[in-house]
């Protein structure tokens, strides 16, 4: 008899959703006008940047902080140092001989970004650079509901690829151009969140975009935003029958306008071809990719499959809200921007569908949502990594009994390492890329996948869409997660966040003792971790025949529906958590059992599985 007795499954359906406001909620807004000159034989580029910020916090604003990302490319850096000290850095980010790359980045090679001026409202202010933070201290004050317009000039150097942008990827793509601008940092409820750029992502205030891109003619460009000058530029862009007429000189200039997003990405290559697929009343597909013989066939066979992910996330999240989403071969493995992705292009067919899958699955976690990455990584991660295992489940025919086994093995490595840190850590302050890898992307993953299990798949479905309805463009907050499948499920679930996401502390729950009672069965179940959790109990009879039996927590407040098609349940007494130990009756004699299982679904993250199990001798 095998532990996993019971098969897992999944109910996926849809539900109209009606927004609800949120009360007493304000966000900044931004709207930026770029011009830049990129010249690609040094790659070295200069830009002009008109910044109108909205403040409509309750607060006077005296300091504003900018990001500048490109000077983490830099020997030095605090990138740099944290790679040089961190124990198990970043394989991307190392050479050969165990170096840092950015400690070998020559003057040519290395990034940077700077400010050259910087006016507010047509006077001086004083700035700094610190890193990659640009502090700036106000001529003005922006009061409370008013605006305040900037104008910059700005330099730039494109690094060698090393993480996430750079230029002459290991592919050959030219010029992957992410945080490459200087970009306004958030300001919420908590105040700035002006972090420097050590090694993770990132948080942005929305707006719109207008950008102009001047580079050479040959070169096609990709990324975020709808390009204004299609039938001028061509590449690919231009209405079809349209004939493009030769332009004067060596460049082009590309206008790009992109509205409400809270970042702007964008790629270059001379050899880049670009394909196009429309979906039905929905965006527009582009994919750039290198035009290298032996990835073509791949890239090809992407498109239908990125269509087939697009109606799945539109179905289980909700609608994307863009007219346009573009998958580029550009970065150092996958990336998502507004609007599109950076991947790297050569790898196998499925390992190309799954990176597109979860990277697309970001354009509604995280470029539409827009969480606060720096502290919930997970609630972008983990929570992209569970929509984007099922949808590959569904587009790939992948039929897993448990699409999620490998994302919970890997968070019982990390809970039984003694090297987990409570998800409320800073992103950049991991001891080590391990823990936090798993802490984002499988435990922030089961985050979901565990929840189900306590309130109900379609509830947990229910409650995906409707944080998606509630809280666009709204940078949700953990509390904000919890309160929504809340509301959907009738239960409560602080204790659920509090201790998943706060704390490392383990669910461990077992099989004591099944004894004989007469002619009835008692079975004492016991509690050895310290996180509550509801118990689905199967039996499993000696005629082959099945029930089920649930004992809810108390401090849920409610029930779930029976998740067990077809198999009697019994609802039995709430099991407060404080007691360890737990009893009830089977009104059956113990000769008639053949064996008793702990949570057949396999949802509940118990980092013991051998206690789990009862079988008749």
């Amino acid at each position: 008899m095998t532990k996993s007795i019971f098969s897992f499954f999944t109910v996926l359906f849809t539900i109209g959703l009606i927004a609800q406001n949120k009360t007493n909620y304000w966000q900044q807004h931004v709207d930026y006008t770029m011009e830049v000159d990129m010249d690609v034989d040094n790659f070295k580029y200069t830009g002009t940047q008109t910044l109108v910020y909205t403040n409509n916090s309750p607060d006077e604003l005296k300091r504003i902080f900018f990001h500048l990302y490109f000077n983490a490319f830099q020997p030095g850096s605090e990138m740099d140092i944290r790679l040089q000290t961190i124990e198990d850095p970043d394989g991307r980010m190392i050479t050969d001989n165990k170096k840092s790359r950015i400690s070998t980045l020559s003057e040519t090679e290395m990034g940077y970004l700077h400010a050259t001026s910087l006016v507010q409202d047509g006077k001086k202010v004083t700035f700094s650079e610190e890193g990659t933070v640009l502090v700036v201290d106000l001529a003005s004050p922006i009061p409370a509901g008013g605006k305040s317009t900037f104008n910059m000039d700005f330099k730039g150097q494109v690094p060698l690829q090393v993480r996430r942008s750079g230029r002459n990827s290991s592919e050959g793509v030219a010029l992957s151009m992410s945080q490459w601008y200087p970009k306004l940092a958030e300001y919420d409820f908590e105040g700035w969140h002006a972090d420097p750029y050590i090694a993770r992502e990132f948080h942005g205030v929305w707006g719109d975009f207008d950008v102009k891109l001047t580079l050479d003619k040959e070169y096609t460009v990709g990324g975020t935003g709808y390009l204004q000058n299609a039938d001028e530029i061509g590449h690919g862009y231009e209405t079809p029958g349209t004939k493009i007429k030769k332009q004067k000189g060596k460049t082009l200039t590309w206008h790009f306008k992109a509205p409400m997003v809270h970042d702007f990405m964008w790629a270059a290559d001379p050899d880049y071809i670009h394909d196009i697929q429309q979906i039905p009343d929905g965006p527009e597909l582009h994919f750039l990719y290198k035009n290298n013989p032996e990835i073509l066939e791949n890239w090809k066979n992407l498109q239908p499959k990125t269509v087939e992910a697009m109606a799945f996330f539109n179905t289980n999240i909700g609608p994307y809200p863009y007219k346009q989403y573009s998958v580029i071969q550009g970065g150092d493995g996958g990336m998502e921007y507004a609007m599109g992705t950076l991947i790297t292009g050569e790898r196998k067919f499925s390992s190309l569908v799954g990176v597109m899958a979860h990277e697309m699955a970001h354009s509604w976690f995280q470029q539409v949502l827009g969480t606060n990455e720096a502290k919930h990584e997970w609630m972008d991660e983990g929570f992209t990594s569970f929509i984007s295992t099922l949808c590959m489940n569904h587009i790939m025919n992948q039929e897993k009994n448990n699409p999620f086994e490998n994302t919970y093995k890997g968070y019982r490595n990390l809970a039984l390492s003694g090297k987990e840190q409570p998800q409320s850590t800073h992103a950049d302050r991991y001891a080590l890329n391990f823990a936090y890898g798993i802490s984002a992307y499988s435990k922030g993953s089961i985050f979901l996948s565990q929840l189900g299990y306590v309130i109900g798949q379609d509830k947990l479905m229910e409650t995906i869409r409707t944080y998606y309805a509630d809280f666009k463009l709204k940078h949700p907050i953990p509390n904000d997660v919890k309160r929504t499948a809340e509301k959907v499920s009738g239960m409560e679930l602080d204790w659920y966040l509090t201790d998943w996401t706060q704390t490392t502390n383990t669910i461990d729950y077992g099989i004591k003792e099944v004894t004989a009672s007469d002619t009835n069965t008692k079975v004492t179940l016991e509690r050895i971790g310290l996180m509550p959790m509801p118990m689905d109990i199967l039996v499993v009879y000696t005629d082959d025949t099945r029930e089920t039996f649930y004992a809810p927590l108390r401090m849920m407040r409610g029930e779930k529906e029976n998740p067990y098609t077809g198999i009697e349940r019994t609802v039995l007494n709430d099991w407060p958590w404080a007691y360890p130990i737990y009893e009830f009756v089977i009104d059956k004699p113990l000769s008639s059992i053949k064996g008793i299982v702990l949570d057949p679904s396999q949802l509940m993250a118990d980092v013991n599985l051998e206690n789990n199990v009862w079988q008749a001798e």
